[in-house]
């Protein structure tokens, strides 16, 4: 089996820019100055700037080896990478650049493939114009997430001595003064000169502590050495990643600040599952209104919603750093399209037009929300701002919305109706609307060229077989392509239900004509053209932007063969039929696909499954085959004289006699009215979410005297490193999203009396508090009234649930953000149908010399 999918990149690959349909500075060539407001504007015309992007690594560090590895031509990676971005309306480029790959110990800067392929990118990004913010420095070295191989002066300098050092000191000037002096061999311009890189930021995220004398007088000659180059560009510097000398760098000499915003952390390890919207609400900076702060620019450089594949965090994102004044904003890292597929390059970060449609389409609306929402502009709290300006957002629906008369953007199935459908230029989605219904997964383009002509883009099915913020591997896919001919209906008004499909990119021969507006489509790129409309002119080579019609970029095939994903339910109620949904790709019309329920050791029945979607199958077990026990299954797909079982995707079926692989799923069956758990530290440790909420606390895993397993939440001893915390401040904490569980058991939700915590407490150990969190994010917490050191079972009633701020967990980053949020108005009363997450928090004590403990075994409800 191959396992790297093989790229394909048909038509021609000139610049393009694709029009921008919401409202928003037009394309400039000149520089950027600061203005005395500390507001980035463009010299020409004056206007602000807002920029919104992606970083994209594939030059250096593992991009750059992880290509190679897969026998991939990088020049047209990276062509392939920048079509794509201009797709989904992309302004903004930043980079750290791995100075450890293109410099020596000295600061000499090397002239290697790194720099070369870093040149090709700008160059490329450019002609799509792209604007550019470059980070010199890095302090990186290059192995991540494999050995490092950098030999520059990074290499041999970490952050703690790079600005203390003086022969480190002395290594970055040089390098910065030849960086700066590189002169691109494809944009002919030298970088400090290059009308398309609008600024520097000195270096990535650099670890400073008190005094500040020092980092002040660092960052001023960091600035220094690039403005005695003659650059005149803005210089910016992070003030984000070491906040307690955040005075040192408002005192520094240098145009700009830099932030950076993981609001639920990274490296999750899976995916984070529940609402965390308000986790994103606001971007509150501490010292917003210090004078000196006022008088900078402020960017983005790196954001994400880490381990989250939802469609809705971005636009939330966008706005909220619109309304703390940045006004540049580039998300850390869009996959290169030739390794999304294994989600290798950063296991927490997951962003591809192709492997991620509708989180892709989401960045989209977000640069549009981006540079349509005014800098400094105020938004009610949420769940109230989750209509703002042309823009929804909708947890529940997984639904991230742009509504303007010239563009209609939407991240997967919606009942919205565009505004004004007849003045309709672009239309960007997944799924089905109310102008595009389409049967496969993968994300859709509609732009109009003329009067009754429109150019139409579709990407392949994108369908996740595996969870993609586990571990990684590239031998392991975690979304597998599909080029499937899919049913396509278009309601265009000035189209009409007989309009013409013709294919432009290259090896798409397609002539077609449709009735009642339907059409089968594969993925390619295509001209539709209303009944009578003459589009003969119309090829492959006819300008689009700066580009051609005829532009395509996707990845081949996944070699893979059928593919399940699925998760069982955690339980069944005796008596009523289950009905269980898998997601099942290869699969066609004349195929046969069955689920084999067996009651343990007992009655066995095959059901057929019906397709409720592209790539999902679900069928119905049957009440009398569901009473208290356990009941197993297995998915049979029957295709071409062949029969696969899965789990497994073995050969045969479980009814042979010689079907001897034990895989199966299975799901516990219980009476009504039994106990729900809602958190068990031996069932659930690979779904939960538990770490130290401030530098006292951590968690750890533990065995029972029985010899289960539980979840110990710690508060440590207080030292320099590890300043005391407040009384009753959380120090450690365990969330995990429930929502799946209280799905199956909606008949016994009126039954729940009390939430059931099993626990120990260590002397001395500080309050443990429960909080329920619902699907719109509003937190009802209780205390857990523990005494004694012994294992024991607290009842806490649902009627002591209270409104109270939802603690944010895992901690948003940087530090300087909030820890809680509140929505506004009266949340009213806890309503158990509506809770989702739970939440079990460690308060402080007072510190002792030694670590104080609770250990928790299990949550229920009963």
């Amino acid at each position: 089996m191959c396992l790297r999918s093989a790229m394909l990149l048909v038509g021609a690959l000139g610049a393009l820019a694709f029009p921008r349909a919401a409202a928003g500075q037009a394309a400039h060539r000149g520089d950027v100055f600061v203005d005395k407001a500390g507001v980035l504007r463009w010299q020409q015309g004056k206007q602000e700037v807002a920029l919104f992007g992606v970083n994209y690594t594939a030059p250096f560090a593992y991009s750059y080896r992880a290509l190679g590895k897969l026998g991939v031509d990088r020049e047209q990676a990276v062509r392939q990478d920048v079509y794509h971005l201009a797709r989904l309306g992309v302004d903004a480029f930043r980079l750290h650049v791995w100075d450890v790959e293109i410099s020596d110990t000295l600061g000499n800067l090397q002239e290697n493939d790194h720099l070369r392929l870093l040149d090709y990118l700008v160059d490329q990004l450019e002609r799509r114009g792209i604007k550019i913010i470059l980070t010199p420095i890095a302090y990186w070295n290059n192995g991540y997430p494999e050995q490092d191989t950098g030999t520059g002066f990074s290499s041999i300098y970490g952050k703690g001595e790079a600005y203390t050092n003086p022969r480190a000191v002395a290594a970055q000037e040089r390098y910065l003064t030849q960086f700066l002096n590189h002169r691109n061999p494809y944009t002919k311009q030298l970088n400090w000169q290059d009308p398309g890189i609008i600024a520097f930021e000195v270096c990535n995220e650099p670890h400073y502590h008190l005094p500040e004398g020092p980092v002040t007088a660092f960052a001023d000659r960091m600035a220094g050495a690039i403005r005695a180059t003659g650059c005149r560009k803005p210089v910016f510097y992070n003030i984000a990643e070491s906040p307690q000398v955040h005075d040192a760098i408002l005192n520094a000499r240098v145009d700009g600040l830099t932030f950076q915003w993981y609001p639920e952390g990274l490296v999750g390890g899976h995916a984070l599952r529940g609402n965390f919207l308000p986790y994103v609400d606001r971007y509150p900076i501490p010292y917003a209104n210090d004078p000196r702060f006022k008088r900078k620019a402020k960017m983005a450089y790196e954001f994400e919603s880490a381990d989250v594949v939802q469609p809705v965090m971005y636009p939330f994102m966008a706005r909220s750093f619109r309304t703390a004044g940045l006004q540049w904003a580039t998300m850390f890292a869009y996959d290169p399209l030739a390794l999304a597929y294994a989600n290798t390059e950063y296991q927490t970060h997951y962003l591809n037009l192709a492997y991620t449609p509708a989180k892709a389409i989401s960045l989209l609306i977000a640069g549009e929300a981006f540079r349509r929402v005014k800098r400094g502009q105020v938004f009610k709290g949420y769940p109230a701002d989750s209509v703002f300006d042309a823009f929804r957002v909708s947890y529940r629906e997984q639904l991230s919305e742009m509504n303007t008369p010239a563009a209609f953007y939407y991240t997967g199935s919606t009942g919205t109706r565009p505004v004004a459908p007849a003045q309709l230029r672009h239309v960007a989605g997944t799924g089905a609307s109310a102008v595009v219904r389409y049967g496969g997964t993968g994300a859709y383009f509609l732009d109009r060229l003329a009067p009754g002509v429109w150019r139409l883009e579709v990407l392949p099915d994108a369908v996740p077989i595996r969870d993609p913020f586990a571990k990684t591997s590239l031998a392991q896919p975690v979304t597998q392509i599909l080029w499937n001919e899919q049913p396509l209906q278009l309601a265009l008004p000035e189209v009409g239900d007989t309009y013409s499909l013709r294919g432009l990119n290259a090896g798409n021969a397609v002539q077609a004509t449709a009735a009642g507006g339907r059409v089968a489509v594969r993925p390619g790129v295509y001209l539709v053209a209303a009944a009578g409309r003459a589009a003969a002119a119309y090829t492959a080579q006819t300008a689009f932007g700066t580009g051609q019609l005829g532009e395509f970029a996707a990845p081949a095939p996944t070699a893979l063969g059928p593919q399940v994903r699925h998760t069982p339910p955690a339980q069944a109620v005796a008596g009523q039929p289950l009905r269980l949904e898998i997601t099942l790709t290869g699969a066609g019309p004349q195929d046969t696909v069955l689920l084999v329920a067996q009651h343990y050791y007992g009655r066995t029945q095959a059901l057929p499954m019906a397709a409720t979607g592209y790539a999902t199958y679900a069928a119905t077990v049957p009440a009398a085959l569901v009473y208290p026990g356990l009941v197993r299954y297995w998915l049979v797909l029957r295709q071409a004289g062949k029969t696969l079982t899965f789990p497994g995707a073995f050969a045969g079926q479980p009814a042979d006699w010689d079907y001897a692989h034990p895989e199966h799923w299975e799901v516990p069956v219980v009476a009504a009215g039994a106990p729900l758990p809602l958190f068990g530290a031996g069932a659930d440790k690979d779904a939960a979410e538990a770490h130290g909420v401030d530098n006292q606390g951590w968690t750890d895993y533990v065995t029972t005297p029985a010899g289960a397993l539980a979840l110990r939440l710690v508060q440590g001893p207080a030292n320099d490193k590890r300043p005391a915390s407040a009384a009753g401040a959380p120090v450690a904490a365990l969330r995990i999203y429930f929502g799946d569980k209280l799905a199956g058991r909606a008949a016994d939700l009126a039954s729940y009396q009390a939430v059931v915590v099993r626990v120990r407490p260590g002397a001395g150990a500080g309050p443990l508090r429960l909080c329920l969190a619902t699907r719109d994010g509003a937190a009802y917490a209780a205390d857990v009234p523990v005494a004694g050191p012994d294992w024991q079972d607290v009842r806490v009633p649902l009627a002591a649930f209270r409104p109270a701020p939802l603690l944010l967990v895992p901690r948003p980053y940087p530090g300087f953000l909030p820890l809680t949020y509140a929505a506004p108005g009266a949340p009213g009363a806890l309503r158990l149908a509506e809770a989702e997450v739970l939440q079990v928090v460690l308060g402080a004590a007072p510190a002792g010399a030694a670590p104080l403990t609770v250990d928790l075994e299990s949550v229920s409800l009963q």
